[in-house]
């Protein structure tokens, strides 16, 4: 492996590198769920603001009490306390859960997630829980910096989001993990 600088000097070849790329449980964009996302909030903001629903590609419904998605976060802070709000769900807040969840080890672009599950029904095959608000602040509404969150993006529509996972009776049924 060789790096180049802005100027394009090559480094001396490093000693060989090996690795090995993993899916998260397959291709993302072959399960039966999906988690799509659209909106969000500016990469310097004092909220996380974003707009999920989770997707049934499947044949069956699925039981939405064994569903959970999460979207990956950094705190950007030592131990941030959070806030968190559901701002509106087709479904309605009183049937969506939202807890956010620190990491005990830190993963590449992320040290903690806000989790989404559902206090029951089910989503029929084809179908979409439609629009989920999620809204998060830290406790001292200092800024988070989103720029190199894992799950962070800005998208204009509803669009499959990899980097956002969700799990079915607690297996990853979706996206790749950090």
């Amino acid at each position: 492996m060789r790096a180049r600088d802005a100027a394009g000097n090559q480094s001396p070849a490093s000693s060989p590198v090996s690795v090995t790329t993993t899916t998260g449980g397959g291709n993302p964009g072959s399960g039966t769920l999906a988690v799509q996302q659209r909106g969000g909030s500016g990469t310097a903001d004092s909220q996380i603001r974003t707009s999920l629903q989770i997707v049934n590609r499947g044949s069956t419904a699925a039981a939405l009490d064994g569903v959970t998605a999460r979207y990956w976060f950094t705190g950007d802070a030592t131990n941030p306390g959070y806030q968190i709000w559901c701002d509106y769900a087709v479904l309605g807040c009183g049937s969506v859960t939202l807890r956010v969840v620190k990491l005990s080890t830190p993963r590449p672009g992320a040290d903690a997630y806000v989790e989404i599950s559902f206090s029951g029904g089910a989503l029929a095959a084809g179908a979409s829980t439609g629009e989920i608000q999620v809204r998060v602040a830290k406790s001292d509404w200092s800024a988070f910096n989103q720029a190199n969150d894992y799950s962070y993006r800005t998208a204009g529509s509803f669009t499959d989001l990899a980097t956002a996972t969700a799990y079915q009776s607690g297996a990853l049924a979706w996206g790749v993990e950090p």
